[in-house]
């Protein structure tokens, strides 16, 4: 345990902002690949790829009992195994667990499904869009709970369009809209598939400010591999002559070098102001297999 200690430590959070305390998955910790922690107070959230025997979980548990004061709950996901429910490993789970960040609450679904509704490694893409979107016009493609809507208007955007399929997960987006005070008028929220619904963008278009946060498949309706190209390729009929662009990637189909020639082929007018990366607390071997996003500008 004192590898997993040694980064904990180094990653104790402050007060209840939310944290990545073990970040397994980017295989800088040998024999630690399968391991991710999360912390949301009171509540410590394990994700295990691979099975581990439940004495390692006991003295894994009691590790995290002795670094966090406050903690209330360490909750499992078995993410090896499919359709199976998180299960608590001590302490009594509270009725609501939010995420913090920055100052701003995202209410989590820790038992409902592996997706708990919000992604500690897109904080430096939440705060680009914080620092970019006053006074913009903003389109949140592949929304989900619109974190990154909150985000934007917390930086003064004028508006922000959230376009997801799924509308269970735009409800809880307006939730989170709710428990930050943002006024309802600043934000609409659109259950469509995004290639079925341009004709109805095109009439609220142009935006300044887009952000392209797919995931690597969304049933049949968008796969990384065959419509990054098609979704590129139509991003001008919707952006502001100088509109800016967060394509973000997250998944192993496209790295952030074929996505740049993606738009090095099909939006030449774009210039690539930024790559950004999780940072310290999400450490990588291979910078191109983790979370990558590109900040774009209309040249």
């Amino acid at each position: 345990m004192d590898t997993i200690k040694t980064e904990i430590q180094r990653h104790l959070p402050h007060a209840e902002e939310s944290r990545r305390l073990f970040h397994g998955r980017g295989n800088t910790f040998p024999g630690y690949e399968d391991l991710v922690i999360d912390w949301f107070y009171p509540v410590v959230l394990i994700m295990l790829y691979r099975q581990r025997a439940e004495g390692w979980l006991h003295d894994l548990t009691g590790l995290l009992k002795d670094q966090l004061p406050g903690l209330k709950a360490v909750l499992l996901q078995e993410r090896f195994l499919s359709n199976t429910p998180s299960r608590v490993l001590w302490g009594e789970l509270p009725d609501q667990v939010d995420a913090v960040e920055d100052g701003l609450h995202y209410r989590l679904r820790l038992t409902e499904a592996q997706n708990v509704g919000f992604f500690p490694d897109m904080a430096v893409g939440r705060r680009l869009v914080r620092q970019r979107c006053a006074g913009k016009k903003v389109l949140n493609l592949f929304a989900y709970s619109c974190s990154f809507s909150v985000a934007a208007i917390a930086g003064g955007a004028e508006r922000v369009v959230n376009l997801d399929m799924n509308r269970g997960a735009l409800e809880l987006g307006r939730l989170n809209h709710q428990m930050n005070g943002i006024d309802a008028r600043r934000s609409s929220f659109l259950a469509l598939e995004l290639f079925r619904s341009f004709s109805k963008l095109r009439k609220l278009a142009p935006f300044d400010f887009i952000i392209c946060d797919p995931p690597a498949a969304q049933g049949r309706s968008f796969t990384a591999e065959r419509d990054w190209p098609k979704l590129v390729r139509r991003l001008p009929e919707l952006l502001s002559v100088e509109g800016e662009i967060l394509a973000c990637l997250n998944g192993p189909k496209k790295t952030p070098g074929t996505l740049e020639q993606l738009f090095a082929d099909l939006l030449p007018q774009a210039l690539l102001v930024q790559h950004l990366q999780p940072g310290a607390d999400f450490p990588e071997v291979d910078p191109d297999k983790g979370v990558s996003l590109l900040y774009y500008r209309l040249s």
